[in-house]
């Protein structure tokens, strides 16, 4: 995540412009995140190799009852897009947000975080992103699972 004022629920820093439309002859550095990392296709990759994980973990895998698992890729896959720079489907259909308020509900301690955190690191090492782009979503991921945490009790 940028060391900035960003916080996870907003959008990123460091110089990306997140709500930028990029055509053809806007240069490189003022691409959004979204953009320079391949857009559509490569959140959608992060958040499928991400549920991969999820699937087979003991901890995790309880939080994410069968009939809402679908809804689950496609809300995390449209946060992501948004917040870096992409379209703003999620806010369109839910509204702000609210990480900590729409996550209140789930009991995420250090090993929740942890587990949630390996699966995620996967997913992100498995894009092969250059390495700029790497550190900044992972980054940010990484703290925003930080943010999340609402109790110490595992």
């Amino acid at each position: 995540m940028p060391s900035s004022s960003s916080s996870p629920q907003q959008g990123p820093a460091q110089g990306v412009r997140p709500g930028l439309r990029v055509g053809r002859s806007v240069p490189a550095e003022q691409q959004s995140f979204y953009e320079a990392v391949g857009g559509h296709v490569t959140f959608v990759r992060l958040v499928d190799a991400f549920y991969e994980g999820v699937a087979q973990d003991p901890l995790l895998r309880p939080m994410y009852p069968e009939e809402q698992l679908d809804g689950a890729r496609e809300r995390l896959t449209l946060f992501l897009e948004q917040y870096w720079g992409g379209p703003t489907t999620y806010s369109e259909t839910r509204g702000h947000p609210r990480l900590r308020m729409r996550h209140a509900g789930f009991h995420i301690g250090p090993a929740a975080r942890d587990a949630w955190l390996a699966h995620m690191r996967a997913a992100v090492d498995s894009l092969g992103l250059p390495p700029l782009q790497h550190e900044v979503l992972w980054d940010y991921l990484e703290r925003a699972a930080h943010s999340l945490l609402n109790t110490f009790e595992d």
